[in-house]
């Protein structure tokens, strides 16, 4: 019984560590040693080419446009270029009614990595900014973000997302909208500490001269170009002044698609980014990432699974009521999760449940992602999945 014992122990100890204890550390640590940002410069505005990646998005564009175009910044200082390869519905003929933006199109379609690399190379300005065509922002976004780059070590911006839910993704919205609130509390951390360890796709930035192309199968492109800027030594920083909103996906099977895919992304990520174990050139950074990414993609959820069997076994085979205790929460978080779909939304519970069921179904999603990343099934040119429409 000692070996379960153990095993359980070690289990509950890698999920605890991996989704709270390395946040608590980091906290104590930034308290020990706050870092504060003193802005020399009120009124900086470098040059910016904000870039969106577009394909078939014509139900939106034009709100993504208009959206864009209200960015409070000097006009003179920003270029505007939406790149939609391979879109074949009304996308470019949308854009084509805006002659603020300059428009990039290509009739073959090799994906967002490919897209975005030629965006880069067409740009004339000094700070790269990248937003998703499905996503609002708010107007002092571009300004909250330049203003970091007054500080030479800063070589990335991360923007916060913003997940709202709405009546027709109350399937989602809870569970999708609460887990991000947590994430944005840890990049704060993560940032405070030294970088956040990979921005978003709906809205981050980085230094023009700091770009590495990408590979064009390259699934996570957002994370994958974010953290090859960490590499070098400089840190990206978390701006929650500057965030882009989105609905939840329309559906839970939109949310499994698009989390098995970013599930499949992350260990691509962990082979293209394998010179980030090297604790020793970098070990802030290490540390980050090995704590709030790696171990969320690889050993938590095994952990989840052997901290359930170990406790079972522990459970009928002898008295502890420790044990007993123990396993009888896990009976009641999974139960949770189980009538998360059918439990009425006026309950006072309701978000517990959904954020009990979008936990498990995150990573059941990464075990799925990662026989799919094994099989090398996962294009870089997805099927999109839907998401509810935001409205101005």
């Amino acid at each position: 019984m000692q070996f379960w014992a153990w095993l359980f122990f070690i289990s509950v100890f890698v999920v605890f560590y991996n989704y709270a204890g390395y946040a608590l550390i980091i906290f104590i640590l930034n308290k020990i040693k706050k870092r504060h940002r003193n802005y020399r410069i009120q009124d900086y505005f470098p040059t910016v080419s904000f870039i969106v990646a577009a394909y078939n998005e014509e139900d939106c564009i034009e709100k993504k446009i208009l959206n864009s175009l209200e960015q409070d910044y000097p006009p003179e200082k920003i270029e505007y270029i939406f790149i939609t390869d391979g879109s074949s519905d009304g996308t470019n003929k949308v854009i084509g009614k805006f002659p603020q933006i300059r428009l990039l199109f290509h009739a073959d379609r090799r994906g967002k990595s490919a897209a975005l690399n030629r965006a880069v190379q067409a740009a004339n300005n000094d700070i790269l900014i990248f937003s998703d065509a499905n996503t609002i922002l708010n107007s002092e976004a571009t300004k909250n973000i330049t203003r970091h780059y007054q500080h030479p070590d800063v070589g990335g911006v991360a923007g916060e997302k913003k997940v709202i839910s709405s009546e027709s993704a109350n399937e989602v919205g809870a569970g999708e909208g609460l887990y991000w609130k947590y994430e944005s509390t840890l990049k704060k951390l993560d940032s405070d500490f030294y970088s956040v360890v990979g921005a978003a796709g709906e809205l981050f930035s980085l230094r023009r001269s700091l770009f590495e192309p990408v590979a064009e199968n390259v699934i996570l492109d957002d994370f994958i170009i974010s953290m090859k800027v960490a590499q070098k030594g400089f840190r990206i920083i978390y701006e929650p002044q500057a965030y882009a909103i989105e609905l939840p996906s329309f559906s839970m099977g939109d949310e499994q698609k698009r989390k098995v895919r970013i599930a499949a992304g992350g260990f691509q990520a962990m082979s293209v980014l394998s010179s980030l174990f090297k604790f020793w050139i970098h070990p802030k950074l290490f540390f980050l990432y090995f704590s709030h990414r790696v171990m969320r993609w690889t050993i938590s959820p095994l952990s989840l699974l052997l901290a359930f069997i170990s406790n079972a076994v522990l459970f009928f085979s002898t008295s502890s009521s420790f044990f007993t205790i123990a396993f009888v929460l896990q009976l009641l978080f999974y139960g949770m999760a189980l009538l998360a779909r059918v439990i009425p939304k006026n309950l006072p519970a309701f978000k517990l449940f959904k954020l009990a069921y979008y936990f498990v179904f995150m990573n059941l999603s990464v075990i799925l992602g990662f026989f799919r990343y094994l099989r090398g099934r996962q294009p870089a040119a997805w099927e999109k999945a839907r998401r509810s429409q935001l409205s101005l």
